[in-house]
C-alpha cells in the first residue's frame, strides 16, 4: 500500500466490528495518487495525495521523517480540519490558522510526523456557505453550537474515517495526537486508530474569537489553554 498510484485500502466503507467490547468501525476507502516534496517554512515535508471516491474529493497528508511503524514509538499526528477562512485568509474568529501553523512547525521540529489535512470538514462538516451563515448568527448574539443547531445541523458533523484510512495507509500505527478536542481522539480510535497520548495546542485569543473558544472549552470539552 505504499507504492505510488492507485493505493487501495481494501476494507468495506464503515463496516463495524466489535473487539473487547468496543465497537470500531472500518476505514472507507482511499487511494494514494501521487506524491512530492514540498518546502515549508518549518521545514521539507513529503505531500500526499489521496482520492476519497466515496465523497469526490481530494485529500493531502504532509509527511515529515520515517512514519510507517516507526519502530513501536509514537507518532506526532494532526488532523486538521479543513478552515479555508482561518488558513488561508487568517480569519481572527477562530484559532485554526494559529493550530495548523504550530502543528507543523511541531512535527517538523519532532523530524517525524503527519498533518491530515481533512478537507470536507468546513464549519465542522456544515461546509463553508452555511458557516457564513452561522457567523450572520453569532453576529446577533448565538455561539458556535447554537448557531449550527438553529441552522438544521448538528454540533459537530465531521467523520474522522477518511483521516483514518490515510493514516492507516502511511502505515502510522501509534498515535501522539496534536489536539486539544477529545472527541477527535475517541473518533480515530473508533476507526482503528491506536491513540497514546495527546499534546493540546495554545493559541492567542483575541476580542474576535473570545467567545468562540470559550465555547469549545465550556460546551464541547476542548482543553483550551488560552493566552492574552
Amino acid at each position: 500500500m505504499s507504492r505510488i498510484g492507485r493505493s487501495r485500502l481494501p476494507v468495506g466503507h464503515h463496516d463495524e466490528m466489535s473487539v473487547d467490547g468496543e465497537v470500531l468501525r472500518s476505514p472507507p476507502e482511499v487511494e494514494r495518487r501521487s506524491e512530492a516534496r514540498i518546502r515549508l517554512a518549518d521545514g521539507v515535508f513529503r505531500a500526499v495525495g489521496y482520492w476519497d471516491p466515496a465523497a469526490g474529493r481530494e485529500q493531502i497528508a504532509f509527511v515529515c521523517g520515517a512514519v510507517t511503524d516507526a519502530d513501536g514509538a509514537d507518532v506526532l499526528v494532526r488532523v486538521h480540519s479543513e478552515c479555508l477562512t482561518g488558513d488561508i485568509f487568517g480569519s481572527l474568529r477562530c484559532d485554526c490558522g494559529p493550530q495548523l501553523t504550530e502543528a507543523l512547525s511541531m512535527v517538523a521540529r519532532e523530524g517525524r510526523g503527519v498533518v491530515v489535512y481533512a478537507r470536507g470538514h468546513e464549519g465542522r462538516g456544515i461546509g463553508l456557505v452555511n458557516k457564513l451563515r452561522a457567523y450572520r448568527l453569532q453576529e446577533a448574539g448565538s455561539d458556535t453550537i447554537d448557531a449550527n443547531v438553529a441552522l438544521g445541523f448538528p454540533v459537530d458533523g465531521r467523520d474522522y474515517g477518511v483521516s483514518a484510512a490515510i493514516l492507516h495507509d502511511l502505515g502510522v500505527r501509534s498515535v501522539c495526537l496534536l489536539s486539544n478536542n477529545p472527541a477527535k481522539r475517541a473518533e480515530l480510535e473508533r476507526y482503528g486508530v491506536r491513540v497514546t497520548t495527546m499534546i493540546h495546542l495554545s493559541t492567542s485569543a483575541n476580542q474576535h474569537n473570545l467567545n468562540y473558544l470559550q465555547t469549545k472549552r465550556d460546551r464541547m470539552g476542548h482543553a483550551v489553554h488560552l493566552q492574552s
